[in-house]
Formats: structure tokens, C-alpha cells, sequence
């Protein structure tokens, strides 16, 4: 994967948001190793955007960590201040297998009822139903399927 460059503008807009962010990779004595490689590689492939705290005195060998960092994970370097490493890459689409079963997700309709007097606009609204929920003739959301009611509140007082 060719090294990611970035404009100025787009590092200044992913500094601000990796501000707000905590460090989820720690890099201690022991350095570079390929577990912490493999820590900032999933934490990339979920996030995009990470912190990275090193727990290191020495400024130089900082510097040439977050170089060798940023290499090896094909990420974009946002920022090294102190010890704290910002680093960015796209995020990967994730690839699903199509299933043909699946029911669509929520769906958005729209509901138009006429005024009970003449001459008046129909009431028009946008109704949103859920994957467990239908659309009855006058316009109102029922669910699909009763809700099961526990034991407890079955019972008379």
C-alpha cells in the first residue's frame, strides 16, 4: 500500500478530532514488538484514528518509533507531541456475504390521512418501521408480534 499523504488542512481536522480520544495502544519497555504492531493494527482496522502512549525519556528513539510505526502499518502520521502518537488510515469496508433470508432493516413511509373536514390539506407524516413492526391500514405502527408478558405482572394484585 502506497504511504498515505495528507494535506495540511486534513492533519489540522484529524488532530482536533483525535483530542478528545484516550490512548489505546501503550508501548512500554520492551518497544516495537509484534504484538504491539498487531494492537494498532486492529485498533486501526476498527477505528481509523488512535493514540498511541509510548513510555519512553528519549525524544530521538520517540521520533523514530512513530516513523517506524506509521511505515510499517501503512498509517498516515497526524501527530507526535510528548509521548503521545497520533496516528490515521481509512477504515476497510467490511465485506459481508449477501443473504438472500435477511429482512430489510427499518424502513421509512409515509402516512397520508385527509381531514375529517373538507376543504382542509390531508395530514401528512413520515413514520418509521422497525424490522418487528407493520403498517396497519389506518396509518398506525403495531408490532408484528405481541410482547410476551412475564409471569409476575400476569398476576392479579
Amino acid at each position: 500500500m502506497p504511504k498515505i499523504t495528507l494535506t495540511p488542512a486534513e492533519r489540522k481536522v484529524f488532530r482536533a478530532e483525535a483530542h478528545h480520544l484516550d490512548p489505546v495502544v501503550m508501548i512500554g519497555a520492551d518497544g516495537l514488538t509484534e504484538s504491539v504492531l498487531k494492537e494498532a493494527d486492529a485498533a486501526l482496522k476498527a477505528h481509523g484514528l488512535i493514540k498511541i502512549r509510548v513510555f519512553s525519556d528519549d525524544r530521538v528513539a520517540r521520533e523514530a518509533l512513530f516513523q517506524s510505526l506509521a511505515e510499517q502499518l501503512d498509517a498516515a502520521p497526524i501527530q507526535h507531541i510528548g509521548k503521545l502518537f497520533v496516528l490515521w488510515r481509512p477504515i476497510p469496508e467490511k465485506e459481508r456475504p449477501i443473504d438472500e433470508d435477511r429482512k430489510p432493516g427499518p424502513r421509512e413511509y409515509k402516512v397520508i390521512q385527509n381531514s375529517k373536514r373538507g376543504g382542509q390539506r390531508p395530514e401528512v407524516k413520515i413514520v418509521r418501521v422497525l424490522g418487528n413492526e407493520r403498517l396497519t391500514p389506518g396509518g398506525k405502527v403495531k408490532r408484528a408480534k405481541p410482547r410476551k408478558q412475564s409471569v409476575k405482572k400476569r398476576q392479579p394484585d
